[in-house]
């Protein structure tokens, strides 16, 4: 079980998490496969979807020690984050800053990403302990807000989530986030169960991002 420095090791590495929402668990396992099937290999199981943390150890039954990375995001309060923690989640994601929920993550190892959309928010998570600020809505918040952001703050490690598509991926990573959130973009192969899909979109973003990475 990795703590929370081999947590960002893995998440920076990749460079997306694939944010799962469904309407079932078993939806957001099939989501789950598929997505590690395309090469991304950190997967966010939101607690919108029903029985999202025995979906959370199911996943961590079924694949392989240090095969995937499974974190719960939508987390919004730090009991919550507690039963997700105890249920094998790695990563804890919140839309907001609760600084509750960042100690929680801290007292037990787990890699803390809580949600910020101004330079305030993003200043107050990095002292309450957050190792990754989730940038959202990234749909409002785009790479010319990061970039502002990092000349300031070039220490922020800091992940774009909402909005992000193949078409602006690539905007995202080379403006100075660690890593992206992706969802519907990703996953929308599911709602007519084209898992195939999900899968090849997977790799396309995977291939997106390498891009991005060796033209900065």
């Amino acid at each position: 079980m990795s703590d929370k420095s081999e947590s960002l090791r893995r998440i920076t590495e990749s460079g997306v998490v694939a944010v799962i929402r469904a309407e079932s668990s078993n939806q957001a396992l099939r989501l789950a496969e598929a997505v590690r099937a395309g090469g991304i290999d950190v997967i966010e199981i939101t607690l919108t979807v029903p029985g999202a943390l025995d979906v959370v150890r199911e996943l961590n039954r079924t694949f392989p020690a240090g095969e995937i990375l499974v974190g719960a995001g939508t987390v919004l309060d730090p009991e919550t984050a507690g039963a997700a923690i105890l249920a094998g989640a790695q990563f804890i994601v919140s839309p907001h800053l609760d600084s509750r929920i960042v100690e929680m993550c801290n007292r037990y190892r787990r890699l803390c990403m809580p949600g910020a959309m101004t330079v305030r928010e993003i200043v107050e998570a990095m002292a309450c302990g957050a190792d990754v600020v989730k940038v959202f809505p990234g749909s409002v918040l785009g790479p010319g807000f990061v970039r502002a952001v990092r000349e300031p703050l070039p220490q922020a490690s800091l992940l774009a989530t909402g909005g992000v598509n193949l078409d602006n991926v690539q905007e995202r990573i080379r403006a100075g986030c660690i890593a992206v959130g992706v969802g519907g973009a990703l996953t929308g192969g599911a709602k007519t169960g084209d898992y195939e899909l999900v899968a090849e979109m997977a790799a396309r973003f995977v291939r997106e991002v390498k891009q991005a990475r060796s033209r900065a």
